[in-house]
């Protein structure tokens, strides 16, 4: 009788035992499952405070945080010294999703998307074929349109200029677009283009738009160069010239001289999808994603410092509508 108390005993220890384990087993599990997700970003070239590209990058993932219950963590190439140790120190901290930002880091990405086949990275502005690698691409050539657009409505010397970062594939997006919009609305009016070969310099970006002031006689210059089209915008206004900001209301940079600024919509976008990542449980439904003017990936900011007549603002209108709906198409590089 002693021994089957005993047994009978063991047994009973053995069952509240195996419970325990699986009770904290399940706690773990459900400390994991509410653990929030972590988002890395390597930011482009300039990084915070190019009142362009970088900065609306960063919102979004802010707002991401304040929506989405998401952490994250940033790399600079000014501390990092390069995107492959950027890249690397944000894989080795454990983020669930990596993001690397603008086209000139696609190799340094790829790298470490290899060495890490257990994270997912994004890359915007550029795709990718490895499998855990996900593309944001925008449209910029049908928001460079309405740039243009505007700019040809602007013009009184029927001279444009267009003031690039670097000669890429993606640059010359905002420029074919640019130049075809302005023809749209004024055939007349002649475009001038220069690459200033730097995303970082704003001293050469005043430079570039005084010479086609003095030359070419433009009056309205849109940048596609990051904080080198910051000193494209003040040296309009210096000058009494039109100008228009990128990527996001650079209006404040130069305030009596930018009628408008294309925007590049990246805080949302970057939202967007960290959003879909987060509700798909660490996955990508699509793995390229594309955002022009119908998805809100694209569009202008308010106009200012100029008015627009009734008809223009029709003609205006009229493109969007064209372009959202596809009617107008714009050939790219």
């Amino acid at each position: 009788m002693k021994r089957k108390g005993r047994q009978a005993m063991m047994r009973w220890i053995s069952l509240l035992v195996s419970l325990w384990l699986l009770a904290g087993c399940a706690q773990q599990a459900e400390k994991a499952a509410q653990r929030p997700m972590k988002i890395g970003i390597m930011l482009s070239e300039v990084g915070l405070g190019d009142q362009s590209f970088s900065d609306a990058a960063f919102q979004g993932l802010i707002k991401a945080r304040d929506e989405q219950g998401i952490v994250f963590d940033y790399r600079e190439i000014a501390k990092t010294k390069t995107y492959d140790a950027g890249f690397e120190q944000l894989a080795q901290d454990g983020c669930d999703l990596v993001i690397g930002l603008g086209f000139m880091i696609k190799d340094s990405l790829e790298k470490a998307a290899k060495q890490h086949p257990d994270r997912q990275f994004i890359i915007v502005d550029e795709t990718s074929d490895l499998p855990n690698v996900a593309s944001i691409t925008f449209k910029e050539e049908e928001g460079s349109f309405l740039a243009g657009a505007i700019a040809g409505l602007a013009t009184r010397s029927n001279a444009v200029g267009f003031v690039g970062g670097v000669d890429a594939p993606l640059i010359r997006k905002f420029q074919n677009g640019f130049e075809q919009g302005v023809k749209a609305v004024n055939p007349k009016a002649e475009v001038t283009a220069a690459y200033a070969g730097d995303f970082g310099n704003a001293a050469l970006g005043a430079q570039i738009a005084g010479g086609m002031i003095d030359k070419q006689k433009v009056d309205v210059l849109y940048s596609a160069a990051g904080f080198t089209g910051v000193g494209v915008l003040q040296e309009a206004a210096k000058r009494g010239k039109y100008g228009i900001g990128v990527d996001t209301d650079q209006f404040f940079v130069a305030e009596k001289a930018v009628v408008t600024s294309m925007l590049k919509n990246i805080d949302v976008t970057i939202d967007l999808a960290v959003k879909s990542f987060v509700q798909n449980s660490g996955r990508f439904p699509q793995k390229h994603m594309v955002f022009g003017l119908k998805e809100n990936g694209v569009g202008l900011a308010p106009i200012r410092v100029i008015s627009l007549q009734p008809e223009q603002q029709q003609k205006v209108d009229d493109l969007i509508q064209k372009l959202a709906s596809g009617s107008i198409t714009i050939p790219t590089p």
